[in-house]
């Protein structure tokens, strides 16, 4: 089976750099599943998971709060806020993750739009987790 080279970044380190035949990426517009060949585009990513196949399995689960995926035909380029493997993710942390966010946004209720975005964005990534401690 062709293959394509997943990279995943974070701001501390590269964390993943191998051939897979198949990433299934939280992009903004939904979960988007790619395989090698796919059209180039470069899309925002939301709070979720991304989902590692090789071999015909799902190897890893990865949670990311956020960031951004370069795909070309033969590559796709994490570029993740934070990434934390699925069975890492804990409850008490997520909980906390919401409480600080929910904070954050209605501290931004009088501020410009942008900034009352992103932290809707921070909250919604933190329930995400939270969801994904549950399932763990």
């Amino acid at each position: 089976m062709s293959t394509f080279t997943l990279e995943l970044v974070s701001p501390e380190k590269l964390l993943l750099s191998r051939p897979v035949e198949m990433a299934i990426i939280p992009a903004a517009e939904g979960e988007m599943g790619i395989l090698p060949g796919h059209s180039p585009m470069i899309v925002a990513l939301t709070g979720g998971v991304i989902t590692v196949r090789e071999n015909g399995k799902d190897t890893e689960k990865l949670f990311v709060m956020g960031g951004f995926a370069e795909i070309t035909p033969s590559r796709v380029t994490v570029l993740a806020d934070e990434v934390t493997p699925v069975a890492e993710v804990s409850k008490a942390t997520a909980q906390t993750r919401i409480a600080e966010a929910e904070a954050a946004y209605n501290a931004a209720a009088q501020e410009v739009p942008a900034k009352r975005e992103a932290a809707m964005d921070r909250l919604l990534a933190a329930r995400k987790m939270a969801e994904v401690a549950q399932a763990a």
